[in-house]
């Protein structure tokens, strides 16, 4: 499911979440609803973001109409932006980030060696075991 040159965001459900997440490498997803202030202050931030890197995979839970997504990733504060890479959460906060720290957060997790946190994931479970 890659985007199309005009759609600047998928809107996720419980139906194409695991395969969005699954097909792509990168996918930003914002945790949002209509009635939240500071999530409708975020959208543009957000779509912007989405213009400025079209290699990768920017998308919308509306935790109204999902509320099984937002459930099963815990979300209790919104906005919360969560960055999936090779199907590894690799980072999720509540709170509308200003352009410049989503820009910074996005080549962060660009630059992370997934070989890495896939090894510390893994040990951290050991640990746990």
């Amino acid at each position: 499911m890659r985007r199309s040159g005009n759609v600047a965001t998928v809107e996720l459900t419980k139906e194409n979440f695991d395969q969005t997440v699954s097909e792509n490498p990168f996918v930003l997803i914002d945790f949002w609803a209509g009635w939240c202030r500071p999530c409708l202050q975020f959208a543009p931030v957000y779509e912007k973001a989405s213009e400025a890197h079209p290699d990768l995979v920017f998308a919308k839970v509306d935790t109204e109409a999902q509320p099984e997504l937002a459930a099963a990733f815990q979300i209790t504060s919104i906005p919360t932006l969560m960055i999936v890479r090779d199907r590894v959460a690799v980072f999720a906060q509540p709170g509308a980030l200003p352009e410049p720290a989503l820009a910074d957060l996005i080549g962060q997790a660009r630059s992370l060696d997934m070989d890495d946190v896939r090894a510390k994931i893994a040990a951290s479970q050991q640990d746990r075991g």
